[in-house]
């Protein structure tokens, strides 16, 4: 196995290089196919928004490409100068290649530790390959356990719980206070970007509402739109507050919008129950002494990312665990691939000493026939087949017991018992 992973991430390129060399499914189609007619290689891309990875694989006995040939590929496939690459470009070979993708899949090596949609990203990458033909022997077992050694971390560790972004840390608080959404009305008030991205997130509960407000009306009026939900205009404001059983409020106001006074107006014209409010302005929108913890529930941004940072902590205890699994995996994935590697030639090797044995004995029995008990052949047969086997019990158990070394002895034995490669 020859195997070479050329690329960059987060921590060794700028978010402007990654962009550049980004590949989209257009890019990565025609990236493999030149891949391909280049190199005669297999290969797998990798192409997110924090990493671009490029898995290439050659049979034994045949080198891979190396990284500057790889260089330069990636700089004239997207037009970049190939000395801003020397720097940021990363290479894994052999069985540290095989130790960080499996890494990479299991969500180790992410910027976010555990974050979940990695998973699903070298998963695709590496059906792209498949599609194209790009994907032969080696990267299809090596990434078919790569999946396996993902589905272990995640299932027997606790890396992957808890939420960590804001916007879906806010969705869990919200799932704390109600039990179900369909008789909820939501309420976001501006519409920035964070405010989106939370609003998607609350979506996906299904409310039976939702209400937004913007100072421009044209802002409400297209989110809402984008929602499906309604636009209020902002005089409204403490009308929508009195139908919310969910606030959220993502304005860029410099100081609080909904003031303690103010909120008292709104509780009077209130007929609902509880509600949430999810404070991720800065400044904070609403008066933090309108919290009560019983009616009113009112985080603000400083609390969620409190419950993110220990989400996150809670993660990174799994991390020795987690690294364990990856260690037995990749260990195991070695030794499966040795082992099918080597089959072959211990076939030929048993196969042409049975044979030679064999040759032995008929010429042995064929002089000494008539001067022999059944018993005697019975014995010399025995005898014969345990000193062949004791003369093979060295060469495979040198080989069973190797790993780095497979290849030289693999050669070795060849050579030696002069076995020759079938056709």
């Amino acid at each position: 196995m020859n195997l070479i992973m050329v690329g960059c991430d987060f921590r060794s390129a700028s978010v402007e290089l990654r962009e550049k060399l980004a590949f989209d499914d257009a890019k990565r189609d025609r990236a493999l196919d030149e891949l391909l007619a280049r190199f005669d290689c297999e290969a797998v891309i990798l192409s997110t928004c924090n990493r671009v990875e490029l898995y290439l694989a050659r049979g034994d006995g045949i080198a891979p490409p190396h990284s500057d040939q790889i260089r330069s590929f990636l700089a004239e496939f997207h037009g970049v100068e190939a000395a801003a690459l020397r720097a940021v470009l990363v290479e894994q070979t052999q069985t540290d290649a095989v130790r960080h993708l499996f890494r990479v899949a299991a969500s180790l090596d992410s910027m976010i530790v555990g974050e979940g949609q990695i998973a699903g990203q070298v998963k695709r990458a590496y059906e792209t390959a498949m599609r194209r033909s790009a994907c032969g022997p080696i990267l299809h077992k090596l990434f078919q356990h790569a999946f396996v050694a993902a589905k272990r971390v995640r299932t027997e560790t606790g890396i992957s719980d808890g939420r960590v972004s804001v916007s879906s840390v806010a969705v869990d608080y919200v799932r704390e206070v109600f039990d179900h959404f369909d008789d909820k009305t939501v309420l976001v008030i501006g519409a920035g970007k964070m405010g989106e991205l939370t609003l998607r997130q609350i979506q996906r509960l299904k409310p039976q509402k939702i209400l937004i407000t913007n100072r421009s009306p044209e802002k409400a009026i297209a989110m809402a739109s984008a929602c499906g939900g309604f636009a209020v205009p902002w005089d409204d404001l403490e009308s929508a507050l009195a139908q919310a059983d969910i606030v959220l409020s993502t304005t860029g106001a410099a100081e609080p919008i909904v003031t303690q006074a103010r909120w008292k107006r709104v509780r009077s014209r209130r007929a609902r129950g509880a509600v949430v409010i999810l404070d991720i302005a800065v400044p904070r929108d609403f008066d933090p002494a309108i919290h009560d913890g019983d009616q009113t529930c009112l985080f603000n941004i400083d609390d969620l990312k409190k419950i993110q940072e220990q989400t996150l902590a809670n993660r990174r205890r799994y991390l020795e665990p987690a690294e364990a699994i990856i260690a037995q995996e990749q260990a195991r994935f070695l030794s499966e691939w040795t082992r099918r590697k080597r089959g072959p030639i211990i076939a030929r090797l048993t196969q042409d000493v049975d044979q030679k044995r064999r040759i032995i004995i008929d010429q042995l029995m064929s002089r000494l026939n008539g001067r022999m008990t059944a018993e005697d052949r019975q014995f010399i047969e025995k005898a014969f087949h345990l000193f062949q086997n004791r003369i093979l019990h060295g060469p495979i158990t040198a080989l069973d017991d190797s790993s780095h070394e497979g290849s030289t002895l693999l050669d070795a034995l060849r050579k030696l018992f002069r076995l020759n490669d079938p056709e």
